[in-house]
Protein backbone atom coordinates (compact mmCIF):
# COMPACT_ATOMS: atom_id res chain seq x y z
CA UNK A 1 0.00 0.00 0.00
CA UNK A 2 2.60 1.96 0.49
CA UNK A 3 3.70 4.53 -2.40
CA UNK A 4 6.89 6.44 -3.14
CA UNK A 5 6.20 10.34 -3.43
CA UNK A 6 7.41 10.05 -6.82
CA UNK A 7 3.92 8.66 -7.84
CA UNK A 8 1.63 10.91 -5.99
CA UNK A 9 0.57 14.42 -7.52
CA UNK A 10 3.77 16.34 -6.89
CA UNK A 11 1.98 19.67 -6.67
CA UNK A 12 0.22 18.12 -3.26
CA UNK A 13 2.89 16.63 -1.08
CA UNK A 14 3.57 18.94 1.93
CA UNK A 15 0.04 20.89 1.98
CA UNK A 16 -2.18 19.94 4.94
CA UNK A 17 -5.61 20.93 3.24
CA UNK A 18 -4.42 17.79 0.34
CA UNK A 19 -4.18 14.81 2.78
CA UNK A 20 -6.96 12.91 1.31
CA UNK A 21 -6.50 12.94 -2.99
CA UNK A 22 -7.96 10.94 -5.45
CA UNK A 23 -5.86 10.44 -7.89
CA UNK A 24 -5.57 8.36 -10.87
CA UNK A 25 -7.96 5.69 -9.83
CA UNK A 26 -6.59 5.41 -6.39
CA UNK A 27 -6.95 6.99 -3.17
CA UNK A 28 -3.67 8.67 -1.68
CA UNK A 29 -3.72 9.04 2.03
CA UNK A 30 -0.90 11.15 3.36
CA UNK A 31 0.32 9.01 6.41
CA UNK A 32 0.08 10.78 9.44
CA UNK A 33 1.69 8.62 11.50
CA UNK A 34 5.19 9.62 10.21
CA UNK A 35 4.35 13.17 10.05
CA UNK A 36 6.28 15.80 10.65
CA UNK A 37 9.73 13.96 10.06
CA UNK A 38 8.22 12.64 6.71
CA UNK A 39 5.93 13.19 4.31
CA UNK A 40 4.44 10.23 2.45
CA UNK A 41 1.24 9.01 0.58
CA UNK A 42 -0.24 5.46 1.04
CA UNK A 43 -2.22 4.27 -1.96
CA UNK A 44 -5.64 2.32 -1.03
CA UNK A 45 -6.69 0.32 -4.03
CA UNK A 46 -9.36 -1.57 -2.08
CA UNK A 47 -11.86 -0.87 0.53
CA UNK A 48 -9.61 -3.53 2.93
CA UNK A 49 -6.62 -1.11 1.93
CA UNK A 50 -8.86 2.12 3.16
CA UNK A 51 -10.60 0.10 6.30
CA UNK A 52 -7.10 -0.82 7.37
CA UNK A 53 -5.67 2.82 6.97
CA UNK A 54 -8.35 4.32 8.92
CA UNK A 55 -7.82 1.63 11.70
CA UNK A 56 -4.23 1.98 11.54
CA UNK A 57 -4.18 5.78 12.23
CA UNK A 58 -2.96 6.63 8.53
CA UNK A 59 -6.41 9.12 8.36
CA UNK A 60 -7.61 10.15 11.75
CA UNK A 61 -10.08 12.44 12.51
CA UNK A 62 -13.95 12.00 11.93
CA UNK A 63 -14.68 14.01 9.02
CA UNK A 64 -11.38 12.19 6.97
CA UNK A 65 -12.49 9.08 8.14
CA UNK A 66 -15.87 9.68 7.19
CA UNK A 67 -14.47 11.26 3.45
CA UNK A 68 -12.27 8.01 2.84
CA UNK A 69 -14.36 5.51 4.08
CA UNK A 70 -16.85 7.29 1.03
CA UNK A 71 -13.86 6.98 -1.51
CA UNK A 72 -13.43 3.35 -0.16
CA UNK A 73 -17.08 2.30 -1.19
CA UNK A 74 -15.94 3.47 -4.72
CA UNK A 75 -13.14 0.95 -4.64
CA UNK A 76 -14.67 -1.67 -3.17
CA UNK A 77 -17.51 -1.58 -6.25
CA UNK A 78 -14.80 -1.20 -8.94
CA UNK A 79 -13.15 -4.32 -7.19
CA UNK A 80 -16.32 -6.21 -7.34
CA UNK A 81 -17.84 -5.21 -10.32
CA UNK A 82 -14.83 -5.65 -12.19
CA UNK A 83 -14.68 -9.48 -10.81
CA UNK A 84 -18.14 -10.47 -10.91
CA UNK A 85 -20.21 -7.95 -12.82
CA UNK A 86 -23.81 -9.41 -12.41
CA UNK A 87 -23.54 -10.11 -8.61
CA UNK A 88 -21.31 -7.05 -7.75
CA UNK A 89 -23.47 -6.09 -4.38
CA UNK A 90 -22.57 -8.78 -2.06
CA UNK A 91 -19.42 -7.96 -1.78
CA UNK A 92 -19.53 -4.45 -1.41
CA UNK A 93 -21.65 -4.80 1.66
CA UNK A 94 -19.34 -7.01 2.98
CA UNK A 95 -16.74 -4.23 2.62
CA UNK A 96 -19.15 -1.68 4.03
CA UNK A 97 -19.09 -3.80 7.45
CA UNK A 98 -15.53 -3.59 7.07
CA UNK A 99 -15.32 -0.27 7.22
CA UNK A 100 -17.95 0.77 9.54
CA UNK A 101 -16.10 -1.77 12.24
CA UNK A 102 -13.01 0.45 11.72
CA UNK A 103 -13.28 3.00 14.15
CA UNK A 104 -16.61 2.63 16.00
CA UNK A 105 -16.61 6.22 17.67
CA UNK A 106 -16.30 8.49 14.48
CA UNK A 107 -19.67 8.95 13.65
CA UNK A 108 -19.02 10.69 10.37
CA UNK A 109 -17.77 7.50 9.24
CA UNK A 110 -21.20 5.96 9.72
CA UNK A 111 -22.83 9.24 7.99
CA UNK A 112 -20.92 8.90 5.13
CA UNK A 113 -21.60 5.15 4.89
CA UNK A 114 -24.84 5.53 4.93
CA UNK A 115 -24.91 8.56 2.51
CA UNK A 116 -23.48 5.77 -0.12
CA UNK A 117 -25.90 2.91 1.22
CA UNK A 118 -28.59 4.93 0.14
CA UNK A 119 -27.10 5.52 -3.14
CA UNK A 120 -26.08 1.63 -4.33
CA UNK A 121 -30.17 1.14 -3.04
CA UNK A 122 -30.69 3.41 -6.02
CA UNK A 123 -28.65 2.18 -8.47
CA UNK A 124 -29.17 -0.88 -11.20
CA UNK A 125 -27.07 -3.49 -12.49
CA UNK A 126 -24.75 -1.27 -14.44
CA UNK A 127 -21.70 -0.07 -13.69
CA UNK A 128 -22.01 1.81 -10.40
CA UNK A 129 -18.47 3.04 -9.99
CA UNK A 130 -19.17 6.49 -11.62
CA UNK A 131 -21.90 7.15 -9.48
CA UNK A 132 -20.16 6.61 -6.25
CA UNK A 133 -17.13 8.16 -7.15
CA UNK A 134 -18.97 11.05 -7.68
CA UNK A 135 -21.04 10.69 -4.62
CA UNK A 136 -17.71 10.36 -2.67
CA UNK A 137 -16.57 13.50 -4.49
CA UNK A 138 -19.16 15.57 -3.61
CA UNK A 139 -18.93 14.54 0.42
CA UNK A 140 -15.48 15.82 -0.34
CA UNK A 141 -16.29 18.66 -1.52
CA UNK A 142 -19.27 19.56 0.88
CA UNK A 143 -16.74 18.76 3.81
CA UNK A 144 -14.46 21.31 3.02
CA UNK A 145 -17.19 23.72 2.41
CA UNK A 146 -18.76 23.35 5.64
CA UNK A 147 -15.34 23.50 7.58
CA UNK A 148 -14.66 27.14 5.51
CA UNK A 149 -18.33 28.13 7.03
CA UNK A 150 -17.51 26.89 10.39
CA UNK A 151 -14.04 28.85 10.60
CA UNK A 152 -15.73 31.98 9.61
CA UNK A 153 -18.74 31.81 12.19
CA UNK A 154 -16.44 30.43 14.44
CA UNK A 155 -14.07 33.61 13.78
CA UNK A 156 -16.84 35.78 14.42
CA UNK A 157 -17.58 35.35 18.31
CA UNK A 158 -14.33 35.58 19.39
CA UNK A 159 -13.84 39.78 19.84
CA UNK A 160 -10.46 41.18 20.89
CA UNK A 161 -7.56 39.46 20.00
CA UNK A 162 -6.44 36.22 22.56
CA UNK A 163 -4.47 33.43 22.54
CA UNK A 164 -6.07 29.77 22.38
CA UNK A 165 -5.68 26.64 23.44
CA UNK A 166 -6.64 23.62 21.07
CA UNK A 167 -6.06 20.04 21.78
CA UNK A 168 -5.58 17.01 19.86
CA UNK A 169 -5.71 17.98 15.96
CA UNK A 170 -8.95 19.21 14.29
CA UNK A 171 -7.07 20.71 11.33
CA UNK A 172 -7.28 20.11 7.85
CA UNK A 173 -5.01 16.90 8.10
CA UNK A 174 -8.31 15.59 10.15
CA UNK A 175 -11.07 16.50 7.85
CA UNK A 176 -11.57 17.01 4.11
CA UNK A 177 -9.65 20.19 4.09
CA UNK A 178 -9.30 23.61 6.17
CA UNK A 179 -10.17 21.96 9.69
CA UNK A 180 -12.85 22.44 12.37
CA UNK A 181 -11.11 23.49 15.58
CA UNK A 182 -8.05 24.98 13.03
CA UNK A 183 -10.46 26.18 10.51
CA UNK A 184 -11.38 29.01 13.43
CA UNK A 185 -8.39 29.15 13.83
CA UNK A 186 -7.12 30.25 10.74
CA UNK A 187 -10.08 32.47 9.96
CA UNK A 188 -9.32 34.24 12.69
CA UNK A 189 -6.09 34.58 12.91
CA UNK A 190 -6.47 36.02 9.27
CA UNK A 191 -8.80 38.19 10.82
CA UNK A 192 -6.35 39.35 13.45
CA UNK A 193 -7.97 37.59 16.10
CA UNK A 194 -5.50 35.40 17.56
CA UNK A 195 -2.28 35.53 18.46
CA UNK A 196 -1.06 32.57 19.67
CA UNK A 197 -2.27 29.28 19.67
CA UNK A 198 -1.33 26.74 22.43
CA UNK A 199 -0.98 23.35 21.54
CA UNK A 200 -1.20 20.42 24.14
CA UNK A 201 0.69 17.47 22.81
CA UNK A 202 -1.98 14.91 23.22
CA UNK A 203 -0.73 11.60 24.27
CA UNK A 204 -0.67 8.89 23.40
CA UNK A 205 -0.34 9.71 19.91
CA UNK A 206 1.13 13.17 20.09
CA UNK A 207 -1.51 14.52 17.87
CA UNK A 208 -1.21 18.01 19.20
CA UNK A 209 2.74 17.39 18.60
CA UNK A 210 3.15 16.03 15.54
CA UNK A 211 0.59 17.46 13.37
CA UNK A 212 -1.35 20.37 14.73
CA UNK A 213 2.14 21.91 15.35
CA UNK A 214 3.24 21.68 11.63
CA UNK A 215 -0.56 22.35 10.19
CA UNK A 216 -0.14 26.08 12.33
CA UNK A 217 3.56 26.52 11.07
CA UNK A 218 2.95 25.37 8.00
CA UNK A 219 0.01 28.40 7.68
CA UNK A 220 2.04 30.89 9.49
CA UNK A 221 0.31 30.77 12.23
CA UNK A 222 2.01 31.51 15.53
CA UNK A 223 2.11 28.05 17.62
CA UNK A 224 3.58 27.00 21.17
CA UNK A 225 3.89 23.00 22.13
CA UNK A 226 2.87 22.51 25.57
CA UNK A 227 2.30 19.01 27.42
CA UNK A 228 -1.17 18.41 28.29
CA UNK A 229 -1.05 19.23 31.71
CA UNK A 230 0.19 22.76 31.23
CA UNK A 231 -3.14 24.15 30.63
CA UNK A 232 -4.54 24.66 34.33
CA UNK A 233 -1.05 27.45 34.78
CA UNK A 234 -1.39 28.71 31.55
CA UNK A 235 -5.07 29.48 32.00
CA UNK A 236 -4.35 31.04 35.48
CA UNK A 237 -1.35 32.89 34.17
CA UNK A 238 -4.10 34.84 31.66
CA UNK A 239 -4.29 35.85 28.31
CA UNK A 240 -6.38 32.66 26.98
CA UNK A 241 -9.55 33.84 25.76
CA UNK A 242 -10.45 30.45 24.21
CA UNK A 243 -10.27 26.94 24.08
CA UNK A 244 -11.35 25.70 20.74
CA UNK A 245 -11.82 22.29 19.77
CA UNK A 246 -13.14 19.28 17.52
CA UNK A 247 -15.31 16.75 17.76
CA UNK A 248 -15.46 12.69 16.88
CA UNK A 249 -19.51 12.64 18.26
CA UNK A 250 -22.04 15.28 19.52
CA UNK A 251 -25.05 13.80 21.26
CA UNK A 252 -28.57 14.91 20.78
CA UNK A 253 -28.30 17.26 24.05
CA UNK A 254 -25.23 18.55 23.37
CA UNK A 255 -22.86 16.50 24.90
CA UNK A 256 -19.32 16.23 22.92
CA UNK A 257 -17.32 13.39 22.59
CA UNK A 258 -13.62 13.99 21.36
CA UNK A 259 -10.32 13.10 21.76
CA UNK A 260 -9.49 12.14 26.06
CA UNK A 261 -8.20 15.30 27.69
CA UNK A 262 -10.72 17.24 26.18
CA UNK A 263 -13.11 17.01 29.26
CA UNK A 264 -10.10 17.94 31.72
CA UNK A 265 -9.67 21.59 29.51
CA UNK A 266 -13.75 22.14 29.55
CA UNK A 267 -13.58 21.57 33.53
CA UNK A 268 -10.31 24.06 33.53
CA UNK A 269 -11.73 26.48 31.26
CA UNK A 270 -14.62 26.90 33.27
CA UNK A 271 -13.07 27.26 36.51
CA UNK A 272 -10.62 30.16 35.08
CA UNK A 273 -13.32 32.24 32.85
CA UNK A 274 -11.88 30.77 29.87
CA UNK A 275 -14.96 30.26 26.89
CA UNK A 276 -14.86 26.58 25.57
CA UNK A 277 -16.19 26.35 21.90
CA UNK A 278 -16.11 23.21 20.01
CA UNK A 279 -16.56 22.94 15.78
CA UNK A 280 -17.82 20.54 14.43
CA UNK A 281 -19.98 19.78 10.63
CA UNK A 282 -23.34 18.74 11.57
CA UNK A 283 -22.57 15.17 10.07
CA UNK A 284 -21.23 14.84 13.74
CA UNK A 285 -23.81 15.58 15.28
CA UNK A 286 -25.83 12.24 16.11
CA UNK A 287 -28.87 12.54 17.38
CA UNK A 288 -29.94 8.81 17.57
CA UNK A 289 -27.83 9.39 21.13
CA UNK A 290 -29.53 10.89 23.55
CA UNK A 291 -26.46 11.75 25.52
CA UNK A 292 -22.59 11.37 26.16
CA UNK A 293 -23.69 8.48 27.76
CA UNK A 294 -24.61 6.65 25.09
CA UNK A 295 -21.59 6.86 22.97
CA UNK A 296 -19.37 3.91 22.87
CA UNK A 297 -15.58 5.26 23.44
CA UNK A 298 -13.18 3.04 21.30
CA UNK A 299 -10.13 1.49 23.98
CA UNK A 300 -6.96 0.80 21.98
CA UNK A 301 -3.92 -1.14 23.17
CA UNK A 302 -2.49 -0.63 26.29
CA UNK A 303 1.19 -0.65 24.77
CA UNK A 304 0.82 2.97 23.37
CA UNK A 305 0.49 4.32 26.77
CA UNK A 306 3.18 1.78 28.07
CA UNK A 307 5.32 2.40 25.36
CA UNK A 308 6.41 5.80 23.95
CA UNK A 309 7.88 6.17 19.98
CA UNK A 310 8.82 2.19 20.77
CA UNK A 311 10.52 2.57 23.81
CA UNK A 312 8.68 0.92 26.74
CA UNK A 313 8.20 2.98 30.12
CA UNK A 314 6.16 1.45 31.80
CA UNK A 315 7.28 -1.70 34.08
CA UNK A 316 6.42 -4.91 32.81
CA UNK A 317 3.23 -6.47 34.56
CA UNK A 318 1.62 -2.94 34.73
CA UNK A 319 -1.68 -2.63 33.62
CA UNK A 320 -2.90 0.51 31.13
CA UNK A 321 -6.14 2.09 30.75
CA UNK A 322 -5.99 3.64 26.95
CA UNK A 323 -9.88 5.19 26.24
CA UNK A 324 -9.35 7.19 23.08
CA UNK A 325 -11.94 9.80 23.74
CA UNK A 326 -13.84 11.57 26.47
CA UNK A 327 -17.32 12.82 27.03
CA UNK A 328 -17.48 16.65 27.36
CA UNK A 329 -20.89 17.72 29.48
CA UNK A 330 -23.18 20.41 27.27
CA UNK A 331 -23.01 22.01 30.36
CA UNK A 332 -19.61 23.13 30.06
CA UNK A 333 -19.28 23.97 26.40
CA UNK A 334 -20.04 27.90 25.48
CA UNK A 335 -20.57 27.20 22.03
CA UNK A 336 -20.93 24.63 19.11
CA UNK A 337 -20.01 26.07 15.74
CA UNK A 338 -21.72 24.15 12.67
CA UNK A 339 -21.73 25.48 9.10
CA UNK A 340 -25.35 26.18 9.77
CA UNK A 341 -25.08 28.07 12.55
CA UNK A 342 -23.71 28.38 15.86
CA UNK A 343 -25.39 27.37 19.64
CA UNK A 344 -24.60 28.88 22.77
CA UNK A 345 -25.17 26.87 25.10
CA UNK A 346 -26.45 23.63 23.74
CA UNK A 347 -29.11 22.17 24.66
CA UNK A 348 -31.60 19.39 23.05
CA UNK A 349 -33.94 22.23 21.62
CA UNK A 350 -31.46 23.71 20.43
CA UNK A 351 -29.78 20.60 19.01
CA UNK A 352 -33.29 19.80 17.34
CA UNK A 353 -33.95 23.20 15.86
CA UNK A 354 -30.47 23.06 14.26
CA UNK A 355 -30.93 20.14 12.25
CA UNK A 356 -34.08 21.07 11.38
CA UNK A 357 -32.37 24.17 9.21
CA UNK A 358 -31.52 23.10 5.61
CA UNK A 359 -28.45 22.55 4.57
Amino acid sequence: METPLGETPQALVGHPDNAIVWHDDRLFLLDQRALPAEIRFLACHTAADTAHAIKAMVVRGAPAIGVAAAYGVALSAREHFQRTPADWRAGVEQDLDRLAAARPTAINLFWALARMRRLLAALDQLDPVPALLTEAERIHRDDIAANRAIGDLGAALIGARTDVITHCNAGALATGGYGTALGVVRSAHAAGKIGRVYADETRPWMQGARLTAWELQQSGIPVTLQADNVAASLMARGGIGWVIVGSDRIAANGDVCNKIGTYMLAVLARHHGVRFMVAAPTSTIDVSVASGAEIPIEERAADEVLSCGGTRLGPKGVEAHNPVFDVTPAALVDVIVTERGAIEQPTTEKIAALMEKEP
